[in-house]
């Protein structure tokens, strides 16, 4: 099937165009920069974020949350099925 937004600028703004399963580390960072989050699983997410840990309690599941961070550390992340958006 043809992709006729190929070409479009995505940028900070535009969809999501890439997606990346986590697995949560405290020692290991994402390759790059993710700019969105995924939960599949409720429960707490515990992200860096510009080099600061950021609880979130009680995630919203099966949503995209525009947050950018760099790691999500496995030390209390209850959350599961977590998902990476570029």
């Amino acid at each position: 099937m043809a992709d006729p937004f190929k070409d479009a600028p995505g940028g900070i703004t535009g969809p999501i165009t890439r997606v990346v399963a986590v697995t949560p580390s405290d020692a290991t960072n994402l390759t790059d920069t993710a700019r969105a989050l995924y939960v599949g699983g409720a429960g707490n997410v515990v992200l860096l974020v510009n080099g600061t840990a950021v609880t979130l309690t009680a995630v919203a599941v099966g949503v995209w949350h525009p947050i950018r961070f760099d790691r999500v550390n496995a030390t209390n992340t209850t959350a599961t099925a977590i998902l990476a958006g570029y």
